[in-house]
């Protein structure tokens, strides 16, 4: 049965939105408080929204990931998610380059007792990913989370493929951007290059892709 058009015209995406992360997505009372903090610096906006969160911590677990990689961790919220979902012996490999926004992640970090698994590199992500190729890491990994410079997916992307091992999983933020690259007038670089992504992982042989609308859009993609 299809729902009444007069009921279906006053729900909108923000509604359904916050819906999402107000009724149904389940934060600890230490995540709360991460992303309240954050929410005092000027660029709050680059922190994932709970139900990304959640998502990325489900995957985690469904494939029972051990090493796993994230590019862009900002203030550290999705590493505390990614972390808490990998055993005992797990490791997460973040990359950024910005030490005070990652400095306020690591006191949540160690009070979740997570931190022994965090290795935070703060240097070039894919100066990272690549040193990891060279000290022969390839196919070592099962989970790589994209989050940083868009113009830098496509190198991010690549290089994540040849670390992960076949059935890993490979998830790329803000895919969306805000509905632009929906947009066929939108046209700079920063939507362009999410464009071209989303249609190159779509078409990719080497994955399974799909393309979800949960946060700002969260492309996911399998290894074969």
């Amino acid at each position: 049965m299809s729902m009444d058009t007069t009921v279906k015209s006053k729900i909108t995406q923000e509604n359904v939105a916050r819906y999402v992360v107000e009724k149904i997505v389940v934060e600890s009372d230490l995540e709360r408080r991460l992303r309240q903090e954050t929410s005092r610096l000027p660029n709050a906006g680059m922190i994932s929204s709970s139900d990304v969160g959640a998502f990325l911590a489900l995957m985690a677990r469904s494939i029972q990931a051990r090493q796993a990689l994230e590019i862009g961790t900002f203030t550290g919220y999705t590493a505390l998610k990614v972390a808490a979902a990998l055993p005992e012996n797990g490791r997460l490999i973040c990359c950024d380059i910005n030490a005070e926004w990652t400095g306020m992640g690591r006191p949540y970090w160690q009070e979740a007792r997570v931190d022994k698994k965090i290795d935070l590199r703060l240097s070039p992500a894919l100066e990272t990913l690549q040193g990891l190729l060279q000290e022969g890491q390839a196919g070592a990994f099962d989970f790589a989370f994209i989050d940083a410079d868009k113009r830098g997916y496509n190198d991010y992307y690549e290089a994540c493929l040849q670390l992960l091992r076949p059935g890993g999983l490979i998830i790329l933020d803000n895919m969306l951007w805000d509905g632009a690259v929906a947009d066929p007038e939108a046209q700079d670089g920063t939507t362009n290059a999410l464009r071209a992504m989303n249609e190159k992982i779509s078409r990719d042989p080497r994955v399974d892709a799909c393309l979800l609308t949960v946060g700002d859009g969260l492309m996911l993609a399998r290894k074969k």
